[in-house]
């Protein structure tokens, strides 16, 4: 699932004119967002139903520089859950050239926000995470997950 479409611009470079270390995060970030509005576990639902996900870990993995005025896609490559955590790894590639240039492998919970506590995910929640999962899991890219026994199934 294509998530975002961004241009590095000159205040995410650093001094060696790529892209630095915390404006991956941040591109990761924002597209996950768009991947949880997917899922109705977004700013929407945090809104709403004062619901969301909190990320617990992450971890990044940088294979390739991205410079300044350069474009990448950031897609979701990889997505499990169980019944409070959602396990995910968006793939960042460099739009003109295609190659892999970060992933960032992600364990979130799912929080209510009224209670600041870990809860369950609603049904439908579930259910928008099983379809996409179902249809899209062939093409899923399971290579060098760390967090694969991080998920409480049962």
């Amino acid at each position: 699932m294509l998530l975002k479409n961004e241009k590095i611009i000159k205040e995410w470079t650093d001094y060696n004119n790529h892209l630095n270390v915390a404006f991956y995060v941040h591109i990761f970030d924002i597209a996950a967002d768009v991947m949880l509005d997917n899922f109705l576990m977004g700013g929407i639902s945090a809104q709403k139903d004062k619901k969301t996900t909190f990320v617990a870990e992450m971890h990044t993995i940088y294979y390739k520089e991205i410079r300044l005025g350069e474009e990448v896609e950031t897609y979701l490559t990889y997505i499990d859950h169980d019944k409070k955590r959602i396990h995910y790894r968006l793939s960042m590639f460099h739009k003109e050239k295609k190659y892999l240039a970060a992933t960032n492998e992600v364990i979130s919970l799912y929080v209510d926000l009224n209670k600041r506590k870990v809860v369950e995910f609603d049904s439908d929640r579930l259910k928008a995470m099983d379809e996409f999962i179902k249809k899209s899991s062939p093409k899923f890219d399971t290579n060098k997950l760390i967090f694969v026994n991080k998920l409480k199934k049962l």
